[in-house]
């Protein structure tokens, strides 16, 4: 078996770390900066399920109280926005790796013409939007 030529070697794997960047990018600092506001914002990826009764919507948010995200109906669209920051325990560690996003993020949803009453829980790592169709 030949040694690997080091240039091709070194070339192949920045390559796959810049492919590795962009899917990170993509799948979670999708980042925005809002009209008006020089923060920018990260987007969460999320599921939008629908029933004959209700909308459901889990957002990917490990670590983010239920209670600290904010959901709005505005225009025909579910905002959803809030912050995920690193616990005050864990300010003063030693990063070896940060790959969940921190700061502020906002996602907008565009929902079906319809009324909605909004609950909300956490189960394993998500924030679940309940949207219960009003008649």
């Amino acid at each position: 078996m030949a040694a690997k030529d080091p240039v091709n070697w070194m070339l192949s794997e920045a390559i796959e770390s810049l492919a590795r960047a962009e899917r990170l990018r993509q799948q979670f600092f999708n980042l925005q900066t809002k009209v008006g506001s020089r923060e920018s914002c990260w987007e969460p990826p999320i599921d939008v399920l629908e029933t004959d009764g209700e909308i459901l919507i889990l957002v990917a948010l490990p670590g983010v109280d239920p209670e600290e995200v904010e959901a709005v109906i505005d225009n025909g669209m579910l905002v959803v926005s809030g912050r995920r920051t690193l616990p005050k325990e864990l300010r003063d560690a030693r990063i070896h790796r940060l790959e969940l996003p921190q700061g502020r993020f906002e996602r907008r949803i565009a929902l079906p013409v319809g009324r909605y009453a909004v609950s909300r829980f956490a189960v394993n790592g998500c924030i679940v939007l309940r949207l219960a169709k009003s008649a």
